[in-house]
């Protein structure tokens, strides 16, 4: 955004590698892992998405895995393993995970059954404020 570069303009060039948003960083195992930075960019295009009840936003906030118990809605033919951006009853983007079932798979699993594995969430400005980059 521009007010962005406005305040990157004012760093020194050899300090400054690049100004912009990042989206997330290498593992050891030169794996791209995704930041909670990244949300508001990918969330307006994500094919599949995974809705989550009121009394279960908190707890993937906390970082914990969206159980079957605490699952709105589902996009329709979500592969297993399939990237998924969450989001409250209200369409309020939460983060983003790896869903654990398929669709089909969802509608016939046990309650306690873990149905996202959580990635990502905008509770980690909070628990990681300092290390967030």
């Amino acid at each position: 955004s521009e007010k962005l570069l406005k305040v990157a303009a004012s760093v020194p060039r050899d300090n400054l590698v690049s100004p912009g948003t990042c989206f997330g960083k290498f593992t050891k195992t030169q794996k791209f892992r995704l930041s909670v930075t990244a949300l508001d960019f990918l969330a307006p295009y994500a094919k599949y998405k995974v809705w989550v009840k009121p009394g279960s936003e908190q707890s993937f906030l906390y970082g914990n895995h969206v159980l079957k118990s605490g699952l709105g809605r589902i996009t329709e033919n979500t592969a297993q393993y399939q990237g998924v951006v969450v989001y409250s009853m209200a369409d309020v983007p939460l983060g983003f995970g790896v869903a654990a079932k398929s669709t089909q798979e969802c509608r016939k699993v046990d309650p306690m059954a873990i149905v996202v594995f959580h990635q990502a969430d905008v509770g980690e400005y909070v628990r990681s404020e300092d290390t967030l980059t």
